[in-house]
């Protein structure tokens, strides 16, 4: 307990910094761009739009209100691969930094992940355009949309530390990577309903998919409006805190060796 009480005050100590991190990532990577931070939300409308006239149109695919549920999945999605892919390099990318001061080596993976963050909100632009559009009325539920983004950030956070200090002793983790969460979009219902799949496939995706629980349970308050399943919320919950726990213990474990390898 002691140590975890340290962790924190550690953090709150370096919150200067972290916010610092945070808006140089954001700057740079808007960085010489005409439109800067507009991309944030025609990105995924663009986005969104090709995979529904390729979806919709190509596979017609049956689904009520289908940009809605496509724009949901898909900014999701690209959150987590954008964190998590941002967190491989955390450490790698900041060695200069690391070997001349002291500061928590943690800072710059949470930084990563925390300008994703950041740059989610800009994109729930693009999906509030969509919900106009397409008629989504707003309602009362939505206000617990946030704690679907807490669950989808904690996840991320856990598996981005894991992930970072794995690429300082295995620079192919990012390769590896980039192949698994191919896979892992396609094993995912953003584009498709599940209904579509196996039930023995479904059973897979729901008990190792934790992408699965925070879509679902972010379109459920959106398009259904009713509190998601809370066997859902329950599992997805512990999915991320155990996802922070493995990630965080792997980090702090190896991160005295870093210099060695950075």
């Amino acid at each position: 307990m002691k140590n975890i009480i340290l962790r924190f005050q550690g953090l709150f100590r370096y919150r200067s910094l972290i916010k610092q991190l945070v808006i140089k990532d954001l700057k740079l990577k808007y960085r010489r761009s005409f439109l800067g931070y507009v991309w944030s939300v025609l990105n995924p409308l663009l986005v969104m739009i090709v995979m529904y006239l390729v979806f919709s149109q190509m596979f017609r695919v049956e689904i009520a209100n289908y940009p809605a549920y496509l724009v949901i999945g898909q900014t999701l999605f690209t959150f987590m691969t954008e964190a998590t892919n941002q967190a491989i390099f955390s450490i790698t990318g900041n060695s200069t930094l690391l070997k001349k001061v002291y500061v928590p080596k943690y800072i710059f993976t949470l930084s990563k992940v925390t300008s994703s963050l950041v740059n989610l909100l800009f994109s729930m632009g693009a999906m509030v355009v969509v919900f106009i559009l397409t008629g989504v009325s707003f309602s009362a539920y939505m206000l617990l949309l946030p704690v679907v983004l807490v669950e989808l950030y904690v996840f991320s956070l856990g598996l981005g530390l894991f992930l970072a200090q794995a690429a300082v002793f295995f620079r192919d983790i990012q390769y590896i990577y980039s192949v698994l969460t191919t896979a892992w979009m396609y094993l995912t219902p953003l584009f498709y309903p599940m209904e579509q799949l196996p039930e023995n496939m479904q059973a897979s995706i729901r008990t190792f998919n934790p992408m699965y629980h925070y879509v679902t349970q972010f379109r459920t308050l959106v398009l259904e409006q009713c509190i998601p399943d809370m066997a859902s919320v329950a599992y997805g919950g512990s999915l991320a805190f155990a996802f922070l726990i493995l990630g965080t213990y792997a980090f702090l474990r190896s991160q005295d060796k870093f210099i060695l390898y950075i």
